[in-house]
């Protein structure tokens, strides 16, 4: 039989005393005291301790007493004023005298403990993800998700958007990663892919007069993973018709703004900062710098000019650089071990050694002294503004070098020391990013995608000047962590035809590729700009969490497979012969 609830097990509160209430849930914990019997019961609102005594028929007392962990059942009884209560629950004011129980099912032992503070590893959370999604923290994360979700649709509905599914089966084209891509069984030897993004289609649709759209959308990339990066993942994808850089910023801001007060109940100051891309690398050495601590970067070329030390002479003469961050109050910090420590991290950026210069208030210490005399070094601390307790790092290199390695620093130090504080949200716009980058091979490669708009005004360094020319593209971040970027776009055929050949594509490659929007460009294309957000990561940072797949309902693991359902599997013989396909090796 099923008792029809009359409340969530997290609702209940001392106002309530005297009610007569139903529950059901999953038993959390059960305690047997003889004549006594005590039940944890859980839902995804929270926990209530449910009490049954010698007042219930024995039956009744018999079923409770038989109670394990996660059996699903059904309750009734009377709220009353708990005698000890629990401050750790925000049930814990109130307890229901059971008068009937009715179990709908058993559970085995659970492979791993349904609660909060488990300590078990991610490999079993995520092949028990079911059960995983059971305990209160993953309840709230789907919730603040959903929450995040409906502020979205509801606020960009009311600025005009309309949302529109866009297809998940598409031609490949170049989007910077790999394709995921699926077999046509229709057209033997032919492939869709999986979306990296709907970037295409939307524009299509602003030639089409849709004017703003939205769309919750999966996305889909082949890369490796980390703790922000899934291959399936969703983004709060949208385009504006008519629209310029500011336009978009102004948008966004408020979305933001709502998001934060109905999720998090904090009003955020709006205009956002800006930072140029170049500001942000030379302040922070990273296009998503995190404003929640100092440590910004200098630059020490000139004060190393000239000096004895064959390591910055060598840079400084290959044209490189040298750059530093002061820590405050990190000489006690950072032992000779911990700063081992970061010397290997750091090499991983491309840094060939991490110099330290330590100012206890007594006298300065350093990595470099046999180099350098005392007051050489004290420039180097007066040139930061260094106090008594504070220590300086120093990385010498390529540009590229130097801003990857001490962005990294900055961070991994504020981290050590405590200064990432979750519960401040620090947002701000980068904009003005380059057209282009160079990769390691040489090559010239758009950094966003081929289809962002150059600054109009620079466009004669298109052919002269290509890593010079900037673009009208912009990043939103939040603490240190990318929640979105987007650009304005070429809507002028002859400019995006321009733009194809400055990166070497042929008439033929270009049509190969993306002759369907081109087409379309021929037809009244409209100025147009937008932006996608990656959901998981605003959700993520909303819920101070560290990873995305603790705000995915079922992620892939590191080695990108599904652990409940163990995909990806092998095809059977029949459904790859029907696909015309035939394995070069056997699958493992």
């Amino acid at each position: 039989m099923l008792y029809k609830r009359t409340h969530m097990c997290g609702e209940l509160r001392l106002a309530d005393e005297g009610k007569k209430v139903t529950l059901n849930g999953w038993v959390a914990k059960a305690r047997s005291l003889g004549g006594l019997v005590f039940v944890d019961l859980r839902d995804k609102t929270g926990i209530t301790q449910i009490t049954f005594n010698e007042d219930v028929p024995d039956e009744v007392l018999e079923k409770a007493k038989s109670l394990r962990s996660e059996y699903c059942i059904g309750t009734r009884g009377t709220v009353k004023e708990r005698s000890s209560k629990n401050p750790n629950l925000a049930t814990g004011e109130i307890e229901v005298f059971a008068d009937d129980i009715e179990i709908y099912s058993v559970s085995d032992t659970p492979p791993i403990y349904v609660r909060d503070d488990d300590n078990v590893s991610d490999d079993l959370r995520l092949k028990y993800r079911y059960l995983d999604l059971r305990k209160n923290k993953m309840q709230r994360n789907l919730s603040v998700r959903h929450r995040v979700v409906k502020c979205a649709r509801d606020y960009f509905d009311g600025q005009g958007f309309t949302e529109v599914e866009t297809p998940m089966l598409i031609k490949p084209t170049p989007e910077g990663a790999r394709d995921y891509i699926v077999p046509s069984r229709v057209h033997n030897g032919s492939f869709y892919a999986l979306p990296q993004s709907p970037q295409m289609f939307k524009q299509l649709l602003m030639v089409a007069g849709t004017d703003r759209y939205i769309q919750i959308v999966k996305c889909f990339r082949d890369e490796d993973l980390r703790a922000d990066r899934q291959p399936e993942f969703t983004q709060i994808d949208l385009e504006m018709s008519f629209a310029g850089v500011d336009d978009v910023i102004e948008v966004q801001e408020g979305f933001l703004k709502k998001v934060m007060k109905e999720v998090k109940g904090i009003d955020v100051e709006t205009p956002f900062p800006r930072l140029t891309y170049a500001e942000a690398m030379e302040r922070y050495g990273s296009d998503k710098p995190d404003t929640r601590f100092g440590m910004e970067l200098k630059k020490l070329n000139s004060l190393f000019d000239g000096c004895g030390f064959e390591v910055f002479t060598k840079t400084l003469a290959e044209g490189g650089d040298i750059r530093g961050i002061c820590v405050p109050g990190g000489a006690s910090e950072f032992s000779r071990k911990k700063i081992d420590k970061l010397v290997d991290e750091v090499k991983h950026y491309g840094a060939k050694g991490l110099v330290w210069i330590k100012y206890d208030g007594s006298g300065i210490s350093s990595s470099v002294s046999k180099f350098f005399s005392e007051e050489e070094l004290k420039a180097v601390l007066d040139a930061f503004g260094a106090a008594a307790g504070d220590i300086v790092f120093i990385v010498s290199g390529t540009a590229k070098v130097t801003f990857d390695s001490l962005g990294f620093l900055r961070r991994k130090v504020a981290g050590l020391m405590g200064l990432l504080d979750d519960e401040q949200f620090n947002f701000l716009w980068v904009v003005d990013f380059p057209m282009f980058e160079q990769d390691e091979d040489g090559n010239i490669k758009a950094m966003h995608h081929p289809f962002t708009q150059p600054k109009l005004d620079e466009l004669d360094k298109l052919e002269t000047d290509m890593l010079g020319l900037r673009a009208d593209a912009y990043d939103i971040v939040l603490n240190g962590v990318e929640l979105g970027g987007g650009s304005v776009r070429i809507h002028d055929k002859d400019l995006q035809a321009r733009m194809f050949r400055a990166l070497g594509l042929t008439d033929e490659e270009c049509e190969e590729k993306f002759g369907f929007l081109i087409e379309a460009f021929r037809y009244g294309a409209p100025p147009h700009a937008g932006l996608a957000y990656g959901l998981d990561r605003l959700v993520m940072l909303l819920l101070g969490e560290k990873s995305i797949r603790e705000v995915i309902a079922f992620p892939k693991n590191q080695n990108a497979e599904c652990p409940v359902c163990e995909a990806p599997a092998p095809a059977g013989e029949g459904q790859l012969e029907e696909l015309g396909i035939e394995l070069a090796c056997d699958a493992d």
